[in-house]
């Protein structure tokens, strides 16, 4: 913990108090394996939940330094594998048949991370290569143990910390609980990675591997063989003649573009879950992670970037106020120059500039001064633009995020927000109004005729409504047929 805390800068009061309170339970760590470094030793001993978070440091050189994160990587997807053998035994339990008459060649694992490991394998029936994705033993108990640890520590912190209650330590952690639970099940993650494939078909330079359906279960699953260069091995792309600024840009603009544009992203979007195949292509892996957010948060999310990227920090601070993000009894005016504070010194700047340590901090600063509350809502599309943009800035370590996310983000902007969009809304409406057509006139014949079942005040009451709804499609009609005009 120490050296975590060292490498991010902490501030001493945070090291102290993590001593302190850490004392007590060094009797009760693991010794894990001496030939790793101590931070990685470290996580991989307690366990698969910490492992995810060694995997974020892992992305973020500029947070917790280049050394660190270098070992961190580790925790990607080289873990120790479990034996063959078992893997073995699970597929056979999962698929219903022996492996040796699915597979005619099944590899030692080629990868392993926290949840579960893959091997290299190759149809019997047709010779297709395959990957074969297989659950850890016992990993739904460790999951368990280390999710009441956490919740254990959100309760202490909640006690001896009333400040920190507007961080929802509680609910964090649940919201990470209801992550984890769909990751256990790859039935879901076989779904995620159909749906995110369909999703994003059209997408220039971007794969996802095609399930084997028939090849899928809950603690199993197969899928095309994805053959490329894992983006942690900077070496490597180098030497094929990748150029690392194009993948960068890609990398950003694909998330940005399937956050905004689908509602749907890949939510652990690490170095070690994306090649690069030989033509260039970037190719996604590991879909048991996936984030999915509302068209309405989706617009709040667009604007705010939009907002940033033009300076209009105003416009920034209204949308947290209408959304909900800021209390309504704090000063717009003052969140809008504390917002000001933020973005104009890192503005125009290339990454290699940008302390994100010294920026994250001033963010909390922020979100404290004006009581801005934990979203759960927003936490993995929060969470995956921080590994995204550390995946980007290893790639291209002089890119700037602005400049990459503005063609996105004004795209989105274009076609969602303004009288497009609201065409868009008005047809949408239209539509649901629109199922409730045929039922109008027997509702207000009813109403109107006080042969409804309920009492002559509630029956005048849906007179009025079922009027209303009548007069709302033709209002609705009417207004997209003058936004058409006017488009």
């Amino acid at each position: 913990m120490g050296v975590v805390l060292d490498a991010m800068s902490a501030p001493p009061t945070l090291r102290a108090a993590a001593r302190i309170l850490g004392w007590p339970f060094k009797w009760l760590g693991y010794k894990g394996d001496p030939a790793m470094p101590p931070v990685t030793r470290a996580l991989t001993a307690l366990g698969p939940a910490y492992i995810k978070f060694g995997q974020i440091l892992s992305t973020r050189p500029d947070v917790v330094g280049a050394d660190l994160a270098l070992q961190l990587q580790v925790l990607q997807d080289k873990l120790p594998p479990f034996p063959i053998a078992e893997a073995k035994k699970t597929v056979a339990a999962e698929l219903g048949q022996p492996v040796e008459a699915i597979f005619s060649e099944f590899s030692e694992p080629v990868a392993a991370a926290s949840i579960a490991q893959v091997h290299h394998a190759r149809l019997a029936e047709n010779g297709r290569d395959v990957a074969v994705k297989v659950l850890r033993p016992g990993i739904e108990k460790a999951f368990r143990k280390d999710i009441d640890a956490f919740y254990f520590a959100a309760d202490m912190i909640e006690l001896l910390s009333p400040a920190s209650r507007r961080l929802r330590p509680r609910d964090v952690i649940e919201h990470f609980e209801g992550v984890v639970l769909g990751e256990l099940d790859l039935r879901m993650e076989t779904a995620a990675a159909a749906e995110f494939a369909a999703n994003t078909e059209g997408d220039e330079g971007f794969r996802v591997p095609q399930v084997v359906w028939n090849l899928c279960g809950r603690r199993a699953m197969t899928l095309d063989w994805a053959e490329g260069i894992p983006l942690n091995d900077l070496v490597a792309i180098d030497a094929a003649g990748h150029d690392r600024r194009k993948l960068a840009g890609r990398v950003l603009h694909l998330f940005l573009s399937h956050a905004l544009r689908d509602g749907y992203f890949h939510g652990d979007m690490h170095q070690g879950n994306l090649k690069v195949a030989a033509n260039g292509d970037l190719i996604a892996l590991d879909f048991g992670i996936m984030g999915q957010i509302d068209e309405y948060t989706r617009r709040v999310y667009a604007e705010i970037l939009f907002g940033f990227i033009r300076k209009d920090y105003h416009r920034v601070a209204e949308v947290h106020f209408e959304a909900g993000y800021v209390p309504k009894d704090r000063d717009m005016d003052a969140f809008a120059r504390a917002l000001r504070s933020v973005g104009e010194p890192i503005f125009g700047l290339d990454a290699s500039r940008v302390s994100m340590g010294r920026l994250l901090n001033h963010l909390f600063e922020v979100t404290e001064r004006f009581g801005m509350e934990t979203r759960t809502e927003l936490i993995l599309l929060q969470r995956t633009m921080v590994v995204v943009e550390g995946v980007a800035r290893s790639l291209d370590p002089n890119m700037n995020i602005w400049r990459m996310a503005q063609p996105v983000v004004e795209d989105y902007i274009k076609t969602n927000i303004g009288p497009r969009a609201m065409l868009n809304d008005l047809r949408k409406t239209a539509r649901v109004v629109a199922r409730y057509g045929p039922r109008l006139p027997d509702l207000v014949d009813a109403a109107l005729s006080g042969t409804s079942d309920q009492p002559p005040r509630k029956s005048g009451l849906r007179a009025w409504q079922a009027l209303g709804f009548m007069a709302l499609g033709g209002g609705l009609v009417g207004a997209g047929v003058l936004l058409a005009g006017l488009l």
